[in-house]
Protein backbone atom coordinates (compact mmCIF):
# COMPACT_ATOMS: atom_id res chain seq x y z
CA UNK A 1 0.00 0.00 0.00
CA UNK A 2 1.45 3.37 -0.99
CA UNK A 3 2.06 6.09 1.60
CA UNK A 4 -0.56 8.30 -0.06
CA UNK A 5 -3.21 5.58 0.21
CA UNK A 6 -2.19 4.92 3.83
CA UNK A 7 -2.50 8.62 4.64
CA UNK A 8 -5.94 8.80 3.01
CA UNK A 9 -7.04 5.70 4.89
CA UNK A 10 -5.79 7.05 8.22
CA UNK A 11 -7.60 10.33 7.64
CA UNK A 12 -10.80 8.33 7.23
CA UNK A 13 -10.86 7.48 10.95
CA UNK A 14 -11.90 10.13 13.44
CA UNK A 15 -10.33 10.23 16.88
CA UNK A 16 -13.58 8.90 18.34
CA UNK A 17 -13.52 5.98 15.90
CA UNK A 18 -9.92 5.19 16.73
CA UNK A 19 -10.82 5.23 20.43
CA UNK A 20 -13.60 2.72 19.80
CA UNK A 21 -11.23 0.58 17.72
CA UNK A 22 -8.66 0.66 20.53
CA UNK A 23 -11.26 -0.65 23.02
CA UNK A 24 -11.97 -3.59 20.70
CA UNK A 25 -8.31 -4.32 20.00
CA UNK A 26 -7.59 -4.32 23.75
CA UNK A 27 -9.78 -7.41 24.11
CA UNK A 28 -7.16 -9.53 22.31
CA UNK A 29 -3.48 -10.34 22.88
CA UNK A 30 -1.22 -7.72 21.28
CA UNK A 31 -0.07 -10.11 18.58
CA UNK A 32 -3.68 -10.94 17.63
CA UNK A 33 -5.20 -7.51 17.14
CA UNK A 34 -6.49 -8.59 13.71
CA UNK A 35 -9.10 -10.55 15.65
CA UNK A 36 -10.93 -7.22 16.12
CA UNK A 37 -11.59 -6.87 12.39
CA UNK A 38 -15.31 -7.68 12.61
CA UNK A 39 -15.84 -5.30 15.51
CA UNK A 40 -13.98 -2.52 13.70
CA UNK A 41 -16.01 -3.05 10.53
CA UNK A 42 -19.19 -2.89 12.63
CA UNK A 43 -18.06 0.39 14.16
CA UNK A 44 -17.42 1.86 10.72
CA UNK A 45 -20.85 0.74 9.55
CA UNK A 46 -22.57 2.16 12.65
CA UNK A 47 -20.92 5.52 12.03
CA UNK A 48 -21.17 5.71 8.23
CA UNK A 49 -24.06 3.38 7.38
CA UNK A 50 -21.87 1.19 5.16
CA UNK A 51 -18.31 -0.03 4.71
CA UNK A 52 -16.65 1.78 1.83
CA UNK A 53 -13.44 0.60 0.15
CA UNK A 54 -11.69 3.53 1.84
CA UNK A 55 -12.99 2.37 5.22
CA UNK A 56 -11.70 -1.13 4.53
CA UNK A 57 -8.26 0.37 3.88
CA UNK A 58 -8.43 2.36 7.10
CA UNK A 59 -9.35 -0.75 9.11
CA UNK A 60 -6.57 -2.72 7.41
CA UNK A 61 -4.03 -0.07 8.25
CA UNK A 62 -5.21 0.25 11.84
CA UNK A 63 -5.03 -3.50 12.39
CA UNK A 64 -1.82 -4.00 10.38
CA UNK A 65 -3.40 -6.51 8.05
CA UNK A 66 -3.62 -6.83 4.27
CA UNK A 67 -6.50 -4.83 2.76
CA UNK A 68 -7.64 -7.96 0.91
CA UNK A 69 -8.06 -9.79 4.23
CA UNK A 70 -10.40 -7.04 5.46
CA UNK A 71 -12.26 -7.07 2.15
CA UNK A 72 -12.72 -10.83 2.45
CA UNK A 73 -14.45 -10.34 5.81
CA UNK A 74 -16.63 -7.52 4.49
CA UNK A 75 -17.78 -9.55 1.51
CA UNK A 76 -18.24 -12.85 3.38
CA UNK A 77 -20.80 -11.60 5.91
CA UNK A 78 -24.07 -10.09 4.71
CA UNK A 79 -24.29 -7.89 7.81
CA UNK A 80 -21.77 -5.51 6.25
CA UNK A 81 -23.25 -3.11 3.73
CA UNK A 82 -20.92 -2.69 0.78
CA UNK A 83 -22.92 0.22 -0.58
CA UNK A 84 -25.24 2.76 1.04
CA UNK A 85 -28.57 1.31 2.14
CA UNK A 86 -31.88 2.75 3.27
CA UNK A 87 -32.66 3.87 6.78
CA UNK A 88 -34.32 0.46 7.27
CA UNK A 89 -32.58 -2.59 5.84
CA UNK A 90 -35.01 -5.49 5.55
CA UNK A 91 -33.29 -8.88 5.19
CA UNK A 92 -35.64 -11.75 4.37
CA UNK A 93 -34.36 -15.30 4.85
CA UNK A 94 -34.71 -17.36 1.69
CA UNK A 95 -32.73 -20.43 2.85
CA UNK A 96 -34.38 -23.86 2.62
CA UNK A 97 -36.67 -23.88 5.71
CA UNK A 98 -37.85 -20.33 5.06
CA UNK A 99 -38.07 -21.06 1.34
CA UNK A 100 -40.56 -23.84 2.04
CA UNK A 101 -42.46 -21.65 4.50
CA UNK A 102 -42.88 -18.63 2.21
CA UNK A 103 -39.61 -16.69 2.46
CA UNK A 104 -39.35 -15.95 -1.28
CA UNK A 105 -43.00 -14.88 -1.33
CA UNK A 106 -42.39 -12.59 1.66
CA UNK A 107 -39.41 -11.07 -0.15
CA UNK A 108 -41.49 -10.54 -3.28
CA UNK A 109 -44.35 -9.02 -1.26
CA UNK A 110 -41.99 -6.48 0.30
CA UNK A 111 -40.45 -5.67 -3.07
CA UNK A 112 -43.88 -5.20 -4.66
CA UNK A 113 -45.14 -3.08 -1.75
CA UNK A 114 -42.07 -0.84 -1.84
CA UNK A 115 -41.61 -0.81 -5.63
CA UNK A 116 -38.06 -2.15 -5.63
CA UNK A 117 -36.20 -5.22 -6.86
CA UNK A 118 -34.27 -7.42 -4.40
CA UNK A 119 -31.22 -5.47 -3.15
CA UNK A 120 -33.00 -2.27 -4.13
CA UNK A 121 -33.53 0.89 -2.13
CA UNK A 122 -36.67 2.99 -2.31
CA UNK A 123 -36.25 6.35 -4.06
CA UNK A 124 -36.78 8.17 -0.74
CA UNK A 125 -33.88 6.21 0.79
CA UNK A 126 -36.01 4.79 3.59
CA UNK A 127 -36.02 1.05 2.76
CA UNK A 128 -33.59 -1.46 1.29
CA UNK A 129 -34.91 -4.99 0.74
CA UNK A 130 -32.65 -7.97 0.27
CA UNK A 131 -32.64 -11.74 0.62
CA UNK A 132 -30.27 -13.26 3.16
CA UNK A 133 -28.95 -16.57 4.37
CA UNK A 134 -30.20 -18.48 7.39
CA UNK A 135 -31.06 -16.34 10.40
CA UNK A 136 -31.19 -19.35 12.73
CA UNK A 137 -34.91 -19.21 13.52
CA UNK A 138 -36.14 -21.90 11.15
CA UNK A 139 -39.06 -22.84 13.40
CA UNK A 140 -40.41 -19.27 13.06
CA UNK A 141 -40.26 -19.16 9.26
CA UNK A 142 -40.53 -17.04 7.32
CA UNK A 143 -38.22 -14.76 9.26
CA UNK A 144 -36.53 -11.46 8.57
CA UNK A 145 -34.10 -9.09 10.20
CA UNK A 146 -34.55 -5.32 10.40
CA UNK A 147 -31.33 -3.29 10.44
CA UNK A 148 -29.28 -6.37 11.36
CA UNK A 149 -30.71 -6.26 14.87
CA UNK A 150 -34.45 -6.97 15.16
CA UNK A 151 -35.73 -10.44 14.26
CA UNK A 152 -39.29 -10.72 12.98
CA UNK A 153 -40.99 -14.14 12.85
CA UNK A 154 -43.93 -15.73 11.03
CA UNK A 155 -44.01 -12.87 8.50
CA UNK A 156 -47.33 -13.09 6.69
CA UNK A 157 -48.26 -10.44 4.14
CA UNK A 158 -50.37 -8.68 6.79
CA UNK A 159 -47.46 -8.62 9.25
CA UNK A 160 -45.12 -7.38 6.52
CA UNK A 161 -47.54 -4.57 5.66
CA UNK A 162 -47.87 -3.61 9.33
CA UNK A 163 -44.09 -3.61 9.76
CA UNK A 164 -43.46 -1.41 6.72
CA UNK A 165 -46.27 0.98 7.62
CA UNK A 166 -45.04 1.19 11.21
CA UNK A 167 -41.48 1.89 10.16
CA UNK A 168 -42.63 4.49 7.65
CA UNK A 169 -44.74 6.21 10.32
CA UNK A 170 -41.79 6.13 12.72
CA UNK A 171 -39.68 7.80 10.03
CA UNK A 172 -42.25 10.61 9.69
Amino acid sequence: MSDAVRSAAAAQLSEATQTRFAREVAKYPADQKQSAVMACLSIVQQEQGWVSPESELAVAEYLDMPPMAVHEVTTFYNMYNQKPVGRFKLNVCTNAPCMFAGGPQALQHLCDKLGVEPYGTTPDGVFTVQPCECLGACGDAPVMLVNDRNMCSFMSNDKLDQLVDGLRNAED
